[in-house]
């Protein structure tokens, strides 16, 4: 069995860019305002990078400042895992992604009101956007009615 699992890892960092993997196998964080998502609004789908499941729709995404993408909520409740963190001495919820395992980031309850009071800070490298007009040729159709 532990053969499967180093098997996978090596799978992962052929498929993955090396930050994309610390990221998401090894719970790494991005630098702030220096990722590909933080300052990204075009109309889409937020997936997985390492599997494809969908987690964040660009409806859901704001302007936080705190340099890294920002949603109000998954596109759909189970999605993600919360877990806590108690890492680097704060105490802290993380955010991985329900199938694949993937650490994304962490979510605080510091977001807007009117969007439900939270913001799930992702990592852009745990990620993968997927435009609107190539969501139905991606196989990812069904989630055309998000942006309707």
């Amino acid at each position: 069995m532990a053969n499967q699992g180093e098997e996978r890892l090596e799978q992962l960092k052929q498929k993955l860019t090396p930050l994309q993997y610390e990221v998401t196998q090894r719970s790494a964080t991005e630098p702030p305002f220096h990722n590909e998502y933080w300052n990204h609004f075009e109309e889409g789908l937020y997936v997985d990078v390492v599997s494809g499941e969908p987690l964040f729709s660009s409806r859901d995404k704001f302007a936080s400042m705190c340099g890294w993408p920002s949603f109000a909520k998954p596109v759909q409740p189970d999605a993600v895992v919360e877990r806590p963190d108690y890492s680097h001495g704060m105490i802290r919820t993380e955010v991985r992604s329900q199938g694949a395992d993937s650490h994304l980031g962490h979510v605080f309850d510091d977001g807007p009101r009117e969007l439900g009071g939270l913001r799930y800070c992702i990592n852009s490298a745990a990620l993968r956007f997927i435009p609107k007009e190539d969501l139905e040729r991606e196989g990812y159709g069904e989630y055309l009615k998000l942006f309707e």
